[in-house]
Formats: C-alpha cells, structure tokens, sequence
C-alpha cells in the first residue's frame, strides 16, 4: 500500500513528458544488427547467434587488400565495419559485402578516433570477440575460425597473429611467427595493427586515443589474471604485414591509421 501511495506521489510531481517509459523498453545494450524499415521479421525476444566483429580504418586506394580480408570472415559469424578515413563510401558498393556493412566516414580520422566514438562498451558488449585491424594486411594463411579456436583453446584474452617475418614490416620481434609453435605468449605485448580483444577487455582503449603509440606494451596490462597467460601470439594462423603507408602526410610523410 506504501509502495502504491508513492508510486502515485512521484507521477504527480513529474512535469508533463517526463513520465517514465514503459517497462521493457530500454534496453542495457545493442548491436549492429541492421533492422530494416520494412517487412522488420527481426524478434528481439529469439535466440541471437553468436557473433563477433571486425572494424577496420580504411581508405579507397587499399580496396583490393581490404576485400580479401573481408572475405575471410564469414557474414554469418562476424559483422563488419568499415571506418573510412579519406571520406569515400559510395566507390565500395560494388564489393558484394559492402551492403551487409556498417560504414562510417570521417576525414583525416584515425581508427582509435573511431574506435573511441563508435565502438561503445554499450554497443559491443553482445560480440564475442572484437578484431580491430589496419587496412594493409595480408590473409592468404589466415582463417578467423580457427584462429578463434585456438584463442579459446589457449585461453588467450588478447592476442594477435603472427606476422610472416620474410614478406612483413616486423616493427617487434615478439610478433614474428614461429614456424614449430601453435602459440607463444608474451607477458605484455600485442601489435596494434592487428590485435583481437575478448569482449569483456575491450574498454581498455575507453580515452581519447589517437596514434596510440607506444599502447603495444601496455595493453596485456588490461588481461584478466595472468597476462604472462592471457595474451599471446598465434603462429599457426599469421599473417603479413604489408606496412603500407596511409592517411594523409605527415612531416612530408604519410601517416598510418
């Protein structure tokens, strides 16, 4: 009776339109689940698949390199979002997976701008896994669902493939591959250009991160537990790092995203 009595006090007092919402109709967390104007068949009461993402800063002249990374993630297990920092969106709508795509655009940006304002806890908390890579990657000996089992196998929380030390641009020495290894760790250390977040870590980069330099060594320090552990690198699915340079010039040089 109490409980009713002030339920009725506090409507009264509320000025007109700030009546609470129904209940139900907020909801904690979302996704990027593309839900269209039309014939909507989407319940958000069924069962969601499990999914993870991949955001990638992008520029127009690594079309080609972009798109067969993106071939490599299944659109039934991953989502895919493109942050393109030279302003060009339309120029990517003959890829057959750019529809399914989230794109967002902002000139000169880097992908740690992007990441700050689009990648919300809120947002991402529903992805298993969050890959945030560069543009300038090759893929020829990678395949993200085994990579994914073996991050799960090995309990790594962050994690990175190994980079192919005769065809890429090794900036560290704990990235490159080790032909005779599954995975090695290191206490520390995670390359920025290619690096794979378990969800629950990915708020480590919640500041206003822009280059990020020098974060490499510090991001093990957002591990669960033991880092010497839980962050590691996979050898058996690598990479190469093309080490392209992009986005715009910088001291008369161009700038990586």
């Amino acid at each position: 009776m109490q409980s009713t009595t002030s339920n009725k006090c506090q409507d009264l007092c509320r000025s007109s339109g700030s009546e609470a919402l129904p209940q139900g109709i907020v909801r904690k967390t979302s996704d990027f689940k593309m839900r269209p104007l039309w014939n909507n068949s989407v319940k958000d009461n069924e069962p969601k698949p499990s999914m993870s993402l991949l955001a990638l800063a992008v520029g127009i002249k690594q079309k080609e390199v972009v798109d067969q990374t993106v071939k490599k993630f299944p659109l039934s297990d991953f989502v895919v979002m493109l942050f393109h920092y030279d302003g060009v969106v339309d120029k990517w709508r003959d890829l057959p997976w750019s529809d399914h795509a989230i794109h967002v655009s902002a000139v000169n940006q880097t992908k740690w701008w992007f990441a700050k304002r689009f990648l919300h806890p809120d947002i991402v908390a529903e992805y298993d896994y969050i890959f945030l890579w560069d543009e300038d990657l090759g893929v020829e000996n990678f395949n993200p669902r085994r990579y994914l089992s073996i991050v799960k196998d090995e309990r790594l929380e962050i994690s990175q493939p190994a980079l192919d030390p005769a065809k890429s641009a090794v900036s560290h020495p704990i990235t490159a591959r080790q032909p005779k290894s599954r995975v090695h760790r290191g206490k520390d250390y995670a390359q920025l250009i290619d690096s794979l977040i378990l969800n629950n870590e990915q708020s480590w980069f919640w500041n206003d991160l822009i280059h990020a330099w020098g974060l490499d060594f510090q991001l093990g320090y957002c591990a669960q537990g033991d880092r010497t552990k839980n962050v590691g690198v996979v050898d058996s699915e690598y990479i190469v790092h093309l080490g392209l340079l992009t986005l715009g010039v910088f001291n008369g040089t161009e700038a990586s995203p």
